[in-house]
């Protein structure tokens, strides 16, 4: 068991109030999803609302703008809820349905301590320095993953003795 757990924010502008009926289906598939992530190998904790079962109401990104975050296990464990579960690669393939395309990142994958759990102000910095300076250990992406802190990867350089 690792000493760190993987964060994830995504935020997404929408194209319509949630309300309005071109957004009917993401809305219905909201729960179902939801709870897919909770039973998924590897899933540790997601944002949610007061009283709700998602987070659709916190908008510190802007009135039009949701924020969905969570917590895993390790990058493999929301790679394969991300892209192998069914229904939410469904969602995934109908985004500009509900979503305005950002034009720059709007998905940043960081490492906590296990039993700390993220904030979206935290998820907003790590975004913004992903934005600036690119993918590195402290924001970084599926395409450009990094290990946990003081994790062997059989990758670190090897220096003989000299």
């Amino acid at each position: 068991m690792s000493d760190h757990h993987l964060a994830q924010m995504n935020i997404g502008a929408l194209r319509a109030p949630l309300d309005d009926p071109s957004m009917a289906d993401f809305v219905t598939a909201l729960d179902p999803v939801n709870a897919l992530a909770d039973a998924a190998p590897g899933f540790v904790w997601r944002l949610t609302d007061e009283g709700a079962n998602d987070a659709t109401a916190t908008r510190p990104f802007g009135p039009d703008v949701i924020v969905n975050m969570s917590v895993w296990e390790d990058v493999e464990s929301l790679r394969a809820f991300t892209y192998r579960s069914a229904d939410h690669l469904d969602l995934l393939r109908r985004r500009r349905d509900w979503f305005v395309p950002l034009g720059r990142p709007g998905l940043v994958l960081w490492w906590v301590p296990a039993g700390r759990l993220p904030t979206p102000e935290e998820g907003g910095e790590r975004l913004e320095l992903l934005r600036a300076n690119g993918p590195g250990p402290d924001a970084f992406t599926f395409r450009d993953p990094y290990p946990a802190p003081g994790a062997h990867t059989g990758r670190e350089r090897v220096t003989e003795p000299g």
